[in-house]
This record gives structure tokens, C-alpha cells and sequence, in this order.
């Protein structure tokens, strides 16, 4: 079992702390929370180690889970790296794309791993398709959520559209060639609502939405490609796979057939494969552990939660742009 302490103790730090005392694979030292009124509380209701410390906490464990605000995450991770600690790290990353390849460099130079907390990677109704989505040319994306006020301190793009940037970088075997953006505040300081396209070299096509003053949830992904359009709900964790092929000389009465204008028919086909539901948060926890005792690749690399801040921040760039025509 791994030596693992929690920065930050807030409302996910609070998840992660039930989570790792609850895994097989992590020995769960403590946490520390720079609100002494806040640590005390977790401690009296769930009977957690408090630190007085964020170096005291790192210099107790192998392993640092960073669940603080994005402004400290490169304080703390440089602090973790340095003493020679393995990172999880919630996302974004950091701050700043600078911050996040400093943080990669580090990671690299002291010889540790590290993994960035998107965690829709790991929802049930994504790794159920993600291995039938091949080369999609267009994705849309809607990421809509009721208002929250915790979150609010970074735009919308760092807070929801993140996580559909990270799974489409996934998907898409090809670098992103230009991005078009437009971002609208209504109750925040920075944008509550956002729309972008995305372009890759290979000519793919994504187009993203997301907005936290929805009056309804929805977090859905939908990926065509040649001959297939996968659906992806991560909100009600379901997938679909609808399949279009030749059809068949012989056909089934039942059978849906489209035919174009030359003649040829082609079947459709509706599948939906079997999702097994799990704890997103508890797997990526998990797997980076095994990444760190089996000495391979995360699933969520240090590099992949750069690439991700990368492109959200060529996003925001773009309400900058919008801003000043």
C-alpha cells in the first residue's frame, strides 16, 4: 500500500480522503487545509490526521494528492516533486501553460509520475465506446450544469469545457490547427457560457458548449465518424452506437435501410453497450497506483492535463479577441 496524503481538504478534497481511506491500495496518512477551522471539523467528523503543514504532510508520504485551489496546484506540486513524491493532481493542472510544463519538467528531472485528475476519462459510458471511436470527424459537445457558486473563480472553460477538451484530445489522433470562440458573463466575473470550435490538421471538427446558469444538467458527447455516430451521456452514464453498412441481399422485415440516390442500401444497426457502473474518482485513483508500482504510464499524463490547459486557454484567448473588436 502507498503512503498517501491530501492537500486540501474542501469539497472534493473531502471525496478523495473517503475514497483513498476506502482503497486497498493506499495507506492514508492525512491531510492538510490551510483553514484551521475547516481541518478541525474534517477531523472531529471523520477522524482524519491533520498536518500543521504542507511540507510536514509531503515529508510524511510517497504519494501527494493536490485538491487545492488551481492557484496553489504549482506551489504545491513543485514542493511534492522536489522531495521526490508521486502527484495525482486535480484539474486543470495549474494556472498557467507555463506552470504546467514546469511542473512536467520536474516531474521528469526527479523521477516521479504523475497524473492529472480529468476524470470523465473514467466514466463507465466513455471506456465502454472509446475503444469503437475511430479517426470521428465531427464531435459536439454540451456540458451544461445549475449554478454553483464554487467554481466561479475561473472562467467556465477551466471549470466544465475542460473535461470535453481533454476526452476529445483523446480521440483525436491529430494536432489542433486553429480554434474560434465566443464566452458571454452573466452572473460572474469571467464567462458563464461559452461556445469554441476546435479544428485538427487532419480536418476534424469539434464544437464544444458549456454553460454553468443552466436550468437543467446535460453532459453529452457525440462522435461521428465513417459509417457510425457514438453517443456518450456521462451525466446518466449510457452510451449508443448506431452503425450504418451495406445491406445484406437477404433482409430482415424489421430492418431499417436507407437508400441514396444511386441506389445503394445501407442498414442501420443500434447497439448499446454494456456500461458497468463504477466510482470514476476511486478508478483514477486507483490506476495511478498501479501506473506508480507497475512502473508504466498513467492513463492521464502530466502532458495530457498540459495539453488540455493548452487549448482552454487558446479558448479564452479568443473571448480576449472578442472582447476587444
Amino acid at each position: 500500500m502507498l503512503k498517501v496524503g491530501v492537500l486540501g481538504a474542501g469539497h472534493l478534497g473531502k471525496i478523495h480522503l473517503k475514497l483513498l481511506k476506502q482503497s486497498l491500495k493506499y495507506d492514508l496518512v492525512g491531510f492538510y487545509d490551510p483553514s484551521e477551522e475547516n481541518a478541525k471539523k474534517v477531523v472531529k467528523d471523520f477522524g482524519y490526521t491533520s498536518f500543521n503543514s504542507v511540507d510536514e504532510l509531503i515529508d510524511a508520504v510517497e504519494v501527494v494528492d493536490i485538491v487545492t485551489p488551481t492557484l496553489s496546484h504549482f506551489d504545491c506540486a513543485k514542493k511534492a516533486i522536489e522531495k521526490g513524491r508521486h502527484i495525482f493532481i486535480e484539474k486543470p493542472i495549474a494556472k498557467t501553460v507555463l506552470e504546467a510544463e514546469a511542473i512536467r519538467t520536474l516531474a521528469s528531472q526527479y523521477h516521479v509520475k504523475g497524473q492529472v485528475g480529468h476524470v470523465e476519462r473514467f466514466n463507465p459510458a466513455f471506456t465502454a465506446v472509446k475503444d469503437k471511436i475511430s479517426n470521428p470527424m465531427f464531435i459536439e459537445t454540451h456540458r451544461l450544469a445549475e449554478f454553483n457558486p464554487r467554481g466561479t473563480d475561473v472562467p467556465v472553460v477551466l471549470d466544465l469545457m475542460i473535461h470535453d477538451i481533454d476526452i476529445i484530445l483523446s480521440c483525436v489522433n491529430s494536432k489542433v490547427k486553429n480554434v474560434h470562440a465566443s464566452g458571454i458573463s452573466v452572473i460572474s466575473e469571467t464567462p458563464d457560457i461559452a461556445n469554441a470550435r476546435i479544428e485538427f490538421e487532419n480536418g476534424c471538427v469539434a464544437n464544444l458548449t458549456a454553460s454553468r446558469i443552466s436550468m437543467k444538467n446535460m453532459r453529452k458527447t457525440r462522435f461521428f465518424q465513417k459509417d457510425a455516430y457514438i453517443s456518450v451521456n456521462f451525466l446518466s452514464k449510457e452510451s449508443e452506437i448506431v452503425r450504418i453498412q451495406d445491406a445484406p441481399e437477404n433482409l430482415d422485415e424489421f430492418a431499417m435501410v436507407l437508400k441514396n440516390d444511386e441506389g445503394v442500401e445501407k442498414q442501420i444497426y443500434f447497439e448499446n453497450p454494456e456500461v458497468t457502473n463504477n466510482n470514476a474518482i476511486l478508478d483514477e485513483l486507483e490506476t495511478f497506483a498501479d501506473a506508480i508500482i507497475n512502473d508504466t504510464t498513467p492513463i492521464v499524463t502530466l502532458a495530457n492535463g498540459t495539453e488540455a490547459l493548452r487549448i482552454a486557454q487558446w479558448v479564452i484567448d479568443c473571448f480576449k479577441t472578442q472582447a476587444d473588436i
